[in-house]
């Protein structure tokens, strides 16, 4: 198996679908369950989102979404994963990490989380994008690297 790591910035459904291909994977602001997602978005972006992935409300899609979600499916994620995060996020609620975070510690994964508190949707502030960046290289080190030598 070659060394290959996924960045996904919606979603972790790569590691769902290829764990089986991967070695790592990187998460950034990700949708881990498309019910909670649309319940906790920030009011002015629910009906933009509902329009896009569906309206969690109505019962066939509620179950749709939630048979869909990537936090269903957890138990297929077999690989490393590093969560990213901003506490502030109106678009992707910190929720939605954390029940992701929650999840892969709970059936023993290696997952590494960064939240920062002062960010919204995705890192702006160049302190947290260097960091986000040592991170993630440490990150890739580890799990991808430190095998090949």
């Amino acid at each position: 198996m070659s060394a290959r790591c996924t960045w996904s910035v919606t979603r972790v459904a790569r590691a769902v679908h290829y764990s089986d291909r991967l070695k790592a994977a990187v998460d950034v602001v990700g949708i881990s369950n498309f019910v909670t997602f649309l319940e906790n978005t920030q009011d002015y972006r629910r009906d933009l989102r509902r329009a896009e992935y569906g309206d969690e409300r109505e019962p066939a899609m509620r179950e749709h979404l939630q048979k869909i979600s990537p936090l269903s499916h957890v138990d297929r994620i077999s690989i490393p994963m590093l969560v990213v995060q901003g506490e502030n996020d109106p678009r992707v609620p910190v929720t939605e990490a954390i029940q992701m975070v929650d999840a892969l510690r709970a059936q023993g994964q290696p997952v590494w989380y960064m939240k920062a508190l002062n960010e919204g949707h995705g890192f702006r502030k160049k302190e947290n994008r260097d960091v986000q960046g040592q991170a993630m290289m440490l990150f890739f080190e580890q799990y991808l690297v430190a095998e090949n030598p």
